[in-house]
């Protein structure tokens, strides 16, 4: 009974102990200041990334809904890596295409590539060099930027002429939009220390959020924890052995 006891417990250990490792993804969000205005008119948003092995997931949304203005639409988003890469690839983007029409009604013509494009080594003063997704200067821009959503009623019954039917700015994107990108050199525990938020059609509308503070464990916690579940376990199997 005692030895199955023991198998039973190590059994454990050592599932517990294979699972920490699924652990050391690192995802941090950042968001946007509360108030935040841009142009006079409040933006919100939120962008969440995931760091793994050589790769990098970024999800974006606009917070901000039944916007007045195209300035309050998010035109790019940059990063800077604490591991200090500067380039990578673009994989795959996705996001609902979304067009808004001169009555304020809007009409969804199903999920597509957004047209964001990634810039390397994009200087983010004075936080240092990463990278940038952006849609202005790409052949798809002014058209892409992304959109909060409607009202209650299901119109945007705010949108000016920027934004209602506005023939070079439509069709817009709406989130989550999500990104990949391949980056040789992160890892799990890469951290992101400051992402840029811009907004509008014009370069030059940022918002700047450093890095929060993240509660996931680094890599090191996780191997300190794990070597004590298996000193644990040999301290056990040695008490046990004894009797």
């Amino acid at each position: 009974m005692k030895a199955k006891k023991y198998l039973i417990s190590v059994t454990m250990l050592i599932a517990i102990f294979g699972l920490l490792p699924m652990a050391n993804a690192l995802t941090i969000t950042f968001n946007t200041p509360s108030g935040g205005m841009m142009g006079g008119q409040p933006v919100d948003a939120t962008a969440t990334f995931t760091t793994g092995d050589g790769i990098l997931g970024i999800s974006v949304n606009n917070l901000e809904n039944n916007p007045r203005s195209v300035i309050q639409n998010l035109s790019d988003l940059g990063f800077v890596l604490s591991t200090g890469q500067t380039t990578g690839t673009l994989s795959s983007s996705s996001a609902t295409i979304h067009t808004v029409n001169s009555d304020k009604t809007f009409t969804d013509s199903g999920t597509g590539d957004t047209g964001w494009l990634l810039e390397n080594d994009y200087l983010i003063s004075p936080f240092g060099t990463g990278l940038r997704l952006h849609v202005l200067g790409t052949p798809i821009g002014p058209a892409h930027t992304l959109i909060g959503g409607p009202d209650g009623s299901d119109l945007y019954s705010n949108a000016e002429g920027s934004i209602a039917g506005n023939g070079p700015h439509n069709p817009f994107i709406f989130g989550p939009v999500t990104f990949d990108i391949s980056i040789a050199g992160i890892t799990e525990s890469t951290n992101i220390t400051v992402a840029r938020f811009s907004f509008g059609t014009t370069e030059g509308n940022n918002i700047d959020v450093p890095s929060p503070v993240h509660p996931v464990p680094e890599p090191a916690t996780m191997l300190l924890l794990g070597s004590g579940l298996i000193g644990l376990a040999g301290y056990g199997r040695k008490k046990f052995f004894k009797k």
